[in-house]
């Protein structure tokens, strides 16, 4: 069977979003996230498989900037929007829609790929790695307290309309994304994804809800959530399903959450994607009944490893030769030397000296964001030290000290 890939057209645009709602299951967009969507959508950026009229595969890419470890806000491409027709699998249409997507994102001159995955599975092969963790909660508010630190009392929650707090929102949401590696600095427009409110998407709760905590006039934190009522017979036994929560300060943070765990009616908030390294598990009294799980969020490619190495920060100095596999995109391949100063500023050359490090672009990006150890990836066999040390200076210099942490989807 022979198909077409090509960039997608303007007229093109409801096939091609016919295919990928069909694919993720038939159920379609809600009116809203359409909408929002398409608004955000890059066409030039998009590409599809055409089979006739068809469209049968389907594959886009956000111009986004993420930060990175030091900091910085490196252009990346957003992968998202990949779909393969249920009849046109196993005939290669992913992996050219891959080899054509990371050949694009070379030529824009993004260093960086990231995505979130539908199956963990599918995208090693493109060199992807996995490079954050989401942590999902499920607190049983009846049963845990909050040890609340100094100068809660003085910080006020306040109610809003998700729409009127959006400006001030998204003031804490850009001053706190220099802080956590992996957050996507938004771009125009961004701003309307965190406050989408279809209804199809409340699982039966309530309309997206708002507060702002404040201190001196100042906002200082927001929390965004949804409450899910329920009655048994022994009486109420509501959620709150936290969208999401941010502070600047401890104060303003141990504020929000102590609002959302004295919501009448409610015995449980529930989180969905929290960092790892969330604060809130060193608040609550009783870890056990927070049913804490962790998956896999975010997954980030090195298009361009020399540059992608450069634009990060480090924490140690480190002079390491890197042996790279990267089959999917040969450029990356072979001996490259990273070197780090003492201020965490990196050049990255190629070079013919003798390897110090053995490992594929994969585990690279898994490393990238600083929440993967080659310490761990090594145990895992995954990294192969060739030089006695060189393994524990590299890895020290990859960490950071925040967990990476993407936010919210795309």
């Amino acid at each position: 069977m022979t198909t077409e890939l090509r960039v997608l057209s303007e007229a093109e645009r409801d096939a091609w979003f016919g295919c990928l709602e069909l694919a993720f299951g038939g159920v379609p967009f809600s009116p809203e996230s359409r909408e929002m969507y398409a608004a955000l959508a890059e066409p030039q950026r998009a590409i599809g498989h055409w089979d006739g009229a068809d469209c049968v595969g389907t594959a886009g890419a956000y111009s986004f900037r993420l930060t990175v470890p030091g900091g910085a806000a490196v252009p990346a491409a957003g992968v998202t929007g990949v779909s393969v027709s249920a009849t046109h699998r196993r005939q290669g249409l992913l992996t050219s829609m891959m080899r054509r997507q990371l050949d694009d994102v070379r030529s824009w001159g993004e260093p960086l790929a990231v995505l979130l995955a539908s199956e963990p599975g599918i995208y090693g092969r493109f060199g992807y790695g996995a490079a954050t963790t989401e942590m999902n909660l499920r607190i049983d508010t009846s049963r845990v307290r909050l040890a609340l630190p100094p100068g809660t009392d003085g910080v006020r929650v306040r109610r809003s309309s998700p729409a009127q707090a959006l400006d001030a929102c998204e003031a804490v949401y850009g001053r706190l994304a220099a802080d956590r590696p992996g957050t996507p600095v938004r771009q125009p427009g961004w701003e309307r994804v965190p406050v989408n409110d279809p209804e199809s998407g409340r699982k039966g709760g309530s309309p997206l809800q708002c507060v702002l905590a404040e201190r001196d006039g100042e906002v200082t934190g927001y929390a965004t959530f949804h409450l899910r009522p329920a009655w048994d017979d022994a009486g109420p036994r509501g959620a709150v399903a936290v969208r999401d929560l941010a502070a600047l300060d401890p104060a303003s943070y141990a504020a929000l959450w102590r609002f959302l765990f004295g919501i009448d009616l409610t015995s449980v908030v529930e989180c969905h994607n929290r960092p790892a390294d969330d604060a809130v598990l060193r608040l609550v009294s009783d870890v056990r009944r927070c049913e804490v799980r962790l998956r896999d969020g975010l997954y980030v490619r090195l298009v361009e490893l020399g540059a992608a190495l450069e634009a990060r920060s480090y924490r140690a100095p480190v002079d390491v030769v890197l042996e790279v596999e990267d089959a999917f995109c040969p450029w990356n391949a072979g001996r490259w030397r990273l070197t780090v100063d003492e201020k965490g500023a990196a050049v990255c050359r190629r070079t013919d000296e003798d390897p110090e490090l053995a490992l594929s672009v994969n585990e690279l990006g898994a490393a990238y964001l600083g929440g993967v150890s080659l310490t761990t990836l090594a145990a895992a066999g995954r990294v192969r030290e060739l030089r006695a040390g060189a393994l524990a200076e590299a890895a020290l210099a990859f960490s950071s000290d925040a967990q990476p942490w993407c936010p919210h989807g795309f």
